[in-house]
């Protein structure tokens, strides 16, 4: 008999003893355990509305495993604590071993001293999905010796992870991740990790199988500290780091530890790195480098991770053609590519088992793989943006009955048939995205989807009216729709009323009409409403104001009348309201200044009187006000100043007489200041502001009634027009291209233009018809971004300062009527963006410099100066044609001037003729015969 059945045998009398006990004696909970537990309780508070668990609304996916309830409730005093729900006892000892209290609603502060980390003998604790209010995770955590699990995901902890996390010697697992969150707001209570810290825990917990620290901060853990990841190369299975903060180049070593099967590093934009291009075998099951710096190809050896089930690369840096190798993975039904800077053709799957594939925003030039239509377990399919060409027939999806998702926009080279015979179905379809593909009608099979959550129609060439079929399926059918864009097509008649629990409806850029339909009012849940660039008529319904939920509500230019309705006021929680190009009338509500989350107010061009809202309140979210075109009047209300985001500050065309409002120079992000064309007046003075105005770039005070000299304390202090980003690639504008657009109207090179986007690059002053006095300024030469200067129309004298030459940038200047003198500097020769200049009616004089730009100007670059001579001019100056072009300005800097040249010119007249009259009076000098003769021979 062996020793280990003689064991058995010894201990068998005491297992008989055990069960033979009554059941009053099965209770092992430890008493100081269960006082602990009941402490612990009552430090916290249960919140049970679901609406505070406001991820779970974002990421319905918690709920497959996530349930939420309130575990604590069956805790009693004199009970059983190992019958406690989320309690696990010792079988032996009654210690509790095992606390899981995830998803219980739990919400409070967790204290230094709480009794949780007085149980000693826990080797399990979660307390993941919970509230503890920004709580820091202390010291207190490293008397948990025995743990083997731990997991505080998602539960609202923040500050320092304690170096003391490292006497956790004995973990398995531990789980701080709450990435959704961070993601999404960037504000969310993050934890963080030091480099000591970090060393210590994987130096100590040599046994780690899993480490998830998803948004904790981890910005100060540089390549080395990374790369001690290494160390766990036999135990570490699952690695997750994603939205971390990392940076710096991964070292390729990690991604060949052997028995690693999940990596994720997604969403550190800052991360880098290179695949592996060759001895690459592992057991990987996933790879996640989502929003990486990743960069190169993808290799051949990709084709080795034979256990591979999921491959996220999106939006990374990858180029190069996609790998053969990567479509022989058997076992792969995750694919997400989209993004990248690929190229090349997709092949042939070995197997058809994906149910993800996703590849848009990449340069594939190739034609539809019909083999797509295989793909049986396919539910999630994104094509968009990959230059796709060939000939599609839309009705093979229907041999995708999983398909949930579709996405074929913005391939103008794939030819879709939209119009075979509507015999088929795709069941379980919920999200189609059909933008810009060419369609020029309503797709026939759109009637038999019943589940649709979002359809994008957009950027087509759809025309007539919406049938009527469509408009029966919003209001009966389509219980579950949020999303409806049908804007930029050619669609008429009236407005399609949406349903009532859509959240997005567009159907901008259109040729509707009719008045606005007040049923619009009862889509209770719309948060963003695009009319805007249609035909519609009529007044806004006052009901429309009502939607509490309404984010973003355009609907400029159109013809709508009347006035904006006081029900506007209920609509507090609006980020954008853009009426602007209509024809409403009357005051512009004075709760709009109140709305604390509104960042654009756009109103331009209406007929608006009255004054500006003098209630713009401390903090609001303002970053753009345009209220242009109108007919506004009054004094500018001083609380503009509490606008301290504003970047964007239009009142333009208006009636506001006021003088210049130096209390805007504390609106550190103003780039925008337009007040052209009102009424101002009086003297522009600094007030006092250490810096102000930095970033101004675009500064109009045209067509006003300012006086005195040019404002030279703020134009100094103009540092967004001083530099000039050379490093700068591709163009960038203001505002947020997805929901609105910043725009403006200058005066471009003799020409009212309205940029209908704003160019980071853009800079311009316009200080014309004023009564601006004085002489120009030096410091305006400093402003090396400028793009435009027009001083035109003012009572400016004095000359143009040399420093005008260093405007490099410039492509207009116009200073022209005013009383300017002098010579043109040569030094604006070197000019060579220079596109129009207009110096007309000044008193210039002396001739006009030659080469680069100044080739290209006309007369009436110069009329009203009657001193100026030279080209293009027909009057000339001492023969000019016969002299020397002028290339540089150090020419005039030398001192050797059109004057200077004149005046030597008859100073050796008039020298050579009393020569010569010495000559023939007394005869040739000796040493002038001496020196003539040397030259000739």
């Amino acid at each position: 008999m062996s020793m280990n059945n003689s064991l058995c045998w010894l201990l068998l009398p005491y297992f008989v003893f055990l069960l033979s006990l009554p059941s009053s004696f099965s209770s092992f909970c430890n008493h100081h355990d269960s006082s602990a537990l009941l402490l612990f309780k009552n430090s916290l508070a249960l919140n049970t509305s679901h609406h505070y668990y406001w991820f779970v609304d974002h990421y319905p996916w918690l709920h497959d495993y996530c349930s939420f309830s309130s575990k604590t409730e069956s805790w009693k005093n004199g009970t059983d604590c190992c019958e406690w729900d989320g309690i696990t006892c010792h079988i032996i000892s009654g210690h509790v071993i095992g606390l899981d209290l995830s998803c219980s609603n739990l919400q409070g502060q967790l204290h230094p001293n709480s009794t949780i980390f007085s149980l000693r003998h826990l080797q399990q604790l979660n307390l993941a999905y919970n509230d503890f209010s920004g709580s820091s995770l202390y010291s207190a955590i490293g008397d948990l010796v025995n743990l083997m699990h731990l997991n505080l995901s998602y539960s609202q902890i923040s500050g320092n992870i304690p170096s003391t996390i490292s006497h956790l010697s004995k973990l398995l697992s531990l789980d701080l991740g709450s990435v959704y969150l961070t993601i999404e707001d960037p504000n969310y209570p993050r934890m963080r990790v030091d480099p000591y810290t970090w060393k210590k825990l994987i130096q100590n917990s040599t046994n780690l199988r899993e480490l998830n620290l998803d948004g904790v901060e981890m910005s100060s853990i540089g390549e080395s500290s990374l790369s001690l990841l290494t160390n766990l190369s036999f135990s570490l299975i699952s690695l997750s780091l994603r939205d971390t903060k990392l940076q710096g180049n991964l070292s390729s070593d990690i991604l060949f530890l052997p028995n690693l099967q999940i990596l994720s590093l997604s969403d550190n934009k800052d991360l880098g790195g290179e695949l592996p291009k060759s001895n690459w075998s592992t057991q990987l099951r996933l790879l996640g480098l989502s929003y990486t710096a990743f960069s190169g190809n993808i290799p051949d050896s990709i084709g080795h991770l034979r256990s591979l089930n999921i491959l996220g690369l999106k939006n990374s840096n990858f180029d190069g053609m996609v790998p053969s190798s990567l479509f022989n993975l058997t076992q792969l039904f995750h694919l997400d590519l989209s993004d990248n800077h690929l190229t090349g053709s997709i092949g042939e799957f070995s197997s058809y088992s994906l149910e993800l594939l996703s590849l848009s925003n990449n340069k594939l030039q190739a034609n539809f793989l019909n083999s797509i239509f295989q793909f049986q377990n396919l539910t999630y399919l994104n094509l968009s943006s990959t230059d796709l060409s060939g000939h599609l027939d839309l009705h093979e999806f229907s041999k995708l009955k999983n398909l949930k998702y579709l996405d074929l926009s913005h391939n103008r080279l794939l030819s879709i048939n939209f119009d075979s015979t509507a015999d088929y179905i795709l069941p379980n379809l919920q999200f189609l995205y059909l933008s810009c593909c060419n369609i020029s009608s309503f797709p026939k099979f759109l009637p038999l989807l019943q589940n649709l959550v979002v359809l994008d129609l957009s950027h087509n060439s759809i025309r007539g009216s919406i049938p009527q079929w469509f408009h029966e399926k919003l209001l009966h059918s389509w219980k579950n729709i949020h999303f409806i864009d049908l804007s930029f097509n050619k669609l008429q008649g009236d407005l399609p009323i949406p349903p009532n629990g859509i959240g997005y409806f567009s159907v901008s850029n259109n040729e509707l009409t009719g008045n606005f339909p007040s049923a619009m009012c009862n889509a209770s849940s719309l948060k963003i409403l695009n009319l805007a660039h249609n035909n519609l008529t009529g007044p806004i319904p006052s009901a429309m104001c009502n939607a509490s939920s309404l984010k973003i509500l355009n609907l400029a230019h159109n013809n709508l009348t009347g006035p904006i309705p006081s029900a506007m006021c209920n609509a507090s929680s609006l980020y954008i309201l853009n009426l602007a190009q209509n024809n409403l009338t009357g005051h512009i509500p004075q709760c709009l200044g109140t709305f604390p989350s509104l960042w654009a107010l756009d109103l331009q061009k209406n007929n608006l009187y009255g004054n500006i809202p003098a209630n713009f309140s401390k903090g609001n979210a303002l970053e753009t006000i345009k209220l242009n075109g109108n007919q506004l009047d009054g004094q500018l209300p001083r609380c503009l100043a509490h606008c301290t985001n504003l970047e964007v500050l239009d009142l333009a065309d208006n009636n506001i007489e006021d003088t210049f409002p130096h209390w805007l120079e504390s609106l550190q992000e103003l780039q925008v200041l337009s007040l052209r064309s009102n009424k101002f007046h009086g003297v522009i003075t600094c007030f006092g502001a250490k810096h102000p105005f930095p970033r101004l770039r675009i500064f109009d005070l045209s067509n006003n009634n300012f006086s005195g000299p040019l404002p030279a304390s703020y134009i100094k202090n103009f540092q967004g027009m001083v530099s000039v980003n050379d490093n700068q690639t591709g163009l960038k504008y203001m505002g947020n291209q997805y929901s609105y657009n910043d725009s403006v109207v200058v005066v471009m090179k003799g020409q009212y233009m309205k940029l209908e986007r704003i160019l980071t690059i853009f800079t311009t002053i316009d200080l014309s018809n004023n009564m601006f006095e004085g002489e120009l300024l030096k410091v305006l030469g400093e402003l090396h971004s400028l793009k435009g200067l027009n001083l035109s129309h003012n009572a400016i004298t004095g000359t143009i300062p040399r420093s005008f030459g260093n405007l490099r940038n410039l492509e207009w200047l116009d200073l022209s009527w005013n009383q300017l003198k002098g010579e043109i500097p040569l030094a604006l020769i070197n000019l060579n963006f220079l596109a129009v200049l207009n110096l007309s009616q000044n008193q210039f004089e002396g001739i006009i410099p030659k080469g680069g730009q100044f080739n290209t100007f006309g007369n009436d670059s110069y009329g009203g100066n009657p001193m100026l001579c030279g080209f293009p001019l027909s009057k000339s100056c001492y023969k000019d044609e016969d002299w020397p072009p002028h290339s540089t300005y150090q020419h005039e800097e030398s001192g050797f001037g059109w004057k200077a040249v004149a005046m030597g010119y008859a100073c050796g007249l008039v020298f050579g003729m009393l020569l010569g009259y010495n000559v023939f009076m007394t005869g040739k000098p000796q040493w002038l015969g001496r020196l003539v003769e040397g030259v000739l021979n």
